[in-house]
């Protein structure tokens, strides 16, 4: 019986002194912030909005243009965030899948890997937990389901689309992605002008509704109205398009991301390259350059 307590005693000591080490591990973060015992959990402190996160959390989602086309394909990107405070670089995949004769199509995509290191600024600016600023992290997975709602009729062009967020990326601590979901869907409308061989534009224009759960007990969800403007500028296998895209929530905590996106875009038989060029102008305060290799997939159906 003694030795049982007193093995008890020396796995308690054990548990205790973890425990202690493991508090004082973010006693910075307690001073920082006056936390103190019987207050609220770390994440009731930060701000899950996309002004407040690193560049992949809440990102603006890519602008639809109004119709399906083409075959299946994979796409691989490397990109580039530029930030003073936060200079972030990933590796993200996207893969497109349109059946039914260019009636429908899926989408999944997502953040593969992500490398990270921020300022002692933005850490504490962002709440966040990570003392040193550096690390990795994985990214949120998407899916969406595309309809062709309109085509090739006097009407624009237009296309439906509602996509989820899961739940799936890590270093919420750190501020990188949010450890909750999201959802949004929209419509977008296009037309085209002229002939492809010798020059096509297409202007277009996206709007619809995001909403992604947030840590406020008192409202549990930012809604957001989900808007972009642009147009194409396509000649034979070649692509250039300028776009302003964005999405305004009701907190107002730095949760109206607005940003300017340039697309250039090479096809040849069974592979593409692009080039893109994203420009944060409000909440969203990222230079972001992606390099992107598309494989093209036989159609499905």
């Amino acid at each position: 019986m003694k030795n049982h307590l007193l093995l008890f005693f020396f796995l308690f000591s054990i548990a205790r002194g973890m425990a202690q080490q493991a508090d004082s591990g973010f006693s910075w973060w307690n001073e920082l912030h006056g936390w103190e015992a019987g207050d609220p959990g770390w994440r009731n402190w930060m701000k899950i909005s996309p002004g407040y996160l690193g560049p992949n959390a809440l990102p603006v989602p890519q602008v639809r243009k109004g119709e399906l086309a083409g075959p299946a394909e994979f796409e691989a990107t490397i990109s580039n965030h530029f930030h003073k405070g936060d200079p972030t670089q990933d590796i993200s995949g996207h893969v497109y899948i349109p059946f039914a004769g260019n009636k429908i199509a899926v989408e999944m995509y997502g953040v593969a890997f992500e490398r990270f290191a921020f300022s002692e600024e933005i850490r504490n600016e962002r709440i966040a937990r990570n003392k040193d600023g550096k690390g990795t992290a994985i990214g949120d997975f998407y899916f969406s389901t595309l309809i062709q709602v309109i085509r090739n009729k006097k009407f624009p062009n237009t296309l439906f689309r509602f996509a989820t967020k899961t739940a799936s990326g890590n270093q919420l601590e750190a501020a990188r992605f949010t450890d909750s979901p999201a959802y949004f869907l929209d419509l977008s409308f296009s037309k085209k002008m002229g002939q492809q061989a010798t020059g096509l534009f297409r202007p277009y224009g996206m709007l619809g509704f995001y909403t992604w759960q947030t840590n406020d007990e008192l409202n549990l969800q930012n809604d957001a109205l989900l808007y972009a403007i642009g147009t194409d500028f396509i000649k034979n296998d070649w692509l250039l398009s300028a776009s302003l895209s964005g999405y305004s929530g009701y907190k107002n905590e730095r949760d109206r991301p607005a940003q300017l996106n340039f697309d250039f875009r090479k096809d040849f038989r069974k592979k593409a390259l692009r080039l893109q060029y994203i420009h944060g102008l409000r909440h969203w305060e990222y230079k972001t350059v992606r390099l992107s290799f598309i494989w093209k997939l036989k159609p499905a159906g």
